[in-house]
């Protein structure tokens, strides 16, 4: 099975405390045999896109689901996520990490794998939160 995931990163490459929409990067990783690579890095131009009426708007929020979408990414990895959690859970599976290194990252996505193959083979859309630190949890988008 073939998974395309989007880390959302500083320009550095690391992740940090932001959502995902406020990323300056989307590194695209593969997933397939076994192993995790990354396949391209994209600026997210949308990150100045105008948030002045609402936080989290739904006009940005559409927009960068359609960027992944072209891309065929199934996983968005973030250390958190916004107020449109709910609308990006309806397209792909929202995971919550405490690492900000992508190598990190990539080991313990790879050592969980299991549980995110289950969650797409089961669902289509409305796909729950994982939160990933020593182990995985799995809840309900609110």
């Amino acid at each position: 099975m073939k998974i395309n995931f989007a880390f959302a990163l500083n320009n550095e490459k690391m992740f940090e405390k932001k959502h995902f929409g406020e990323a300056e990067l989307y590194a695209i990783y593969t997933y397939e045999k076994g192993e995790l690579k990354h396949s391209e890095t994209l600026p997210n131009s949308f990150i100045s896109m105008t948030e002045e009426k609402v936080h989290g708007s739904k006009e940005k929020g559409d927009a960068i689901i359609t960027l992944l979408k072209e891309r065929n990414v199934s996983v968005l990895v973030s250390m958190q996520f916004g107020k449109n959690i709910k609308m990006v859970s309806q397209h792909f599976i929202p995971v919550i990490i405490d690492e900000d290194r992508t190598d990190q990252v990539v080991e313990i996505i790879v050592r969980n794998i299991k549980w995110i193959k289950d969650e797409l083979k089961n669902r289509n859309s409305g796909f729950m939160l994982f939160r990933i630190k020593t182990g995985i949890l799995k809840t309900a988008v609110e």
